[in-house]
């Protein structure tokens, strides 16, 4: 059963690799799955809203979006992997429990999904990168700095979204995750309009979640500045990777090993 802690090694490479493998033959459309919502999010509400808003501080409100959009589709694209592909994974196709019969552990699998479901959602949020990096949405090659941001929040939400595959009975479970969690984080962690334009207590309450801290960190790389308070932020995104990593890893043991 192992202890309280992950026991992390490199055995974690063939899971990905296999993932990767499966996912390669479906690369194109499932590419432009994970980015045409973002994109379309981004032109509709860039062009329509920026319009009527033009601007938010200095920065122009189609600016002010991107650096939005590139994190939230990072939450959507891990999450959603993380959940439903890894719970098909685990539960309907019986992978993992066939990987079980080699020299790997329940920790090894786990962390190979995260890790995987990080990498497709920083692969689908780079097609955004480049789309906005053609639209001159960014101010300098600063903005690449926020690609590792981008993949360690990549990681962050696809180990929370673990925890929920790990106790899910259905594909059913996922909404409750989306609608309490997902969606909240989106509509109230500065993707769409300042923070400063929320009540105190909402304000407060983002700050606790990790796509604020997310968006605090990119937005500022993105448009030529530097970010404040960075290893706080990095430490509440990271914080929420290792709790999600040793929360899922833990209740995976319980249920396929007891």
């Amino acid at each position: 059963m192992g202890g309280v802690w992950p026991q992390l090694s490199l055995r974690f490479i063939p899971v990905w690799q296999r993932n990767f493998r499966v996912w390669r033959k479906i690369m194109v459309p499932s590419i432009l799955a994970n980015f045409g919502e973002p994109i379309l999010y981004l032109m509709a509400f860039g062009y329509g809203l920026g319009a009527l808003v033009g601007s938010v501080g200095s920065l122009p409100y189609m600016v002010f979006l991107a650096s939005g959009i590139l994190c939230s589709s990072a939450m959507f694209s891990a999450s959603f992997e993380a959940m439903y592909s890894a719970y098909t994974r685990m539960s309907e196709q019986k992978t993992w429990h066939a990987m079980l019969g080699a020299p790997l552990t329940i920790d090894d699998i786990v962390l190979g999904e995260i890790i995987w479901a990080a990498s497709k959602a920083l692969m689908g949020t780079l097609a955004i990168f480049v789309v906005a990096g053609v639209l001159g949405l960014f101010a300098s090659w600063q903005a690449l700095w926020a690609i590792p941001v981008i993949a360690l929040a990549s990681f962050s939400f696809a180990a929370c979204a673990m925890i929920f595959t790990a106790l899910a009975k259905s594909y059913d479970f996922f909404i409750y995750y989306f609608t309490l969690l997902v969606t909240p984080m989106m509509l109230f962690s500065g993707v769409f309009f300042p923070l400063d334009a929320l009540p105190a207590a909402v304000v407060q309450l983002a700050y606790l979640l990790p796509l604020a801290h997310a968006v605090e960190l990119v937005r500022p790389l993105v448009t030529g500045t530097m970010p404040e308070q960075v290893w706080v932020s990095l430490s509440v995104i990271a914080g929420y990777g290792l709790l999600g990593l040793m929360l899922s890893v833990y209740l995976l043991r319980r249920r396929l090993l007891a």
